[in-house]
């Protein structure tokens, strides 16, 4: 069974992603702040982290830094919008996005995404990090 962790402060963007990963083989787990995120992490490590670059507290950069302290192996894809609110305000090709998300490389991130993104492009990506222990 594969165990997905999804950190993220936007509800729907939790849900959204559950709703798209889930199935009979795969446990998708939510967390709302980077705290519950590494705490999950720490009661049962998760084969995938999808992380949300801007969260309240500790900023996905750090906790992905902190992820792969711990758990090396794991498969990070960090995500973000550049900080914009709201779902039509996200500029994807906002300097500030690239950045981010640069900077979530730089942390250990394996992959990243701008929202907003499509399923496929989630899923293709997934395919992409997906080593043998994963299949």
């Amino acid at each position: 069974m594969q165990r997905v962790l999804v950190i993220d402060d936007e509800t729907y963007v939790r849900e959204a992603l559950e709703r798209v990963l889930a199935t009979s083989d795969i446990t998708v787990v939510g967390a709302a702040t980077a705290d519950a995120g590494l705490a999950a992490m720490r009661e049962r490590p998760a084969d995938l982290v999808i992380i949300d670059v801007i969260l309240p507290g500790m900023d996905g950069v750090a906790v992905i830094k902190e992820i792969r302290r711990t758990n090396p192996t794991v498969r990070i894809i960090a995500i973000s919008g550049g900080g914009n609110f709201g779902l039509h305000a996200y500029q994807p090709e906002a300097i500030s996005t690239s950045a981010y998300l640069a900077a979530c490389v730089a942390a250990g991130a394996d992959g990243t995404l701008a929202k907003p993104f499509e399923t496929q492009e989630l899923r293709s990506l997934i395919r992409q990090l997906q080593g043998p222990e994963l299949k």
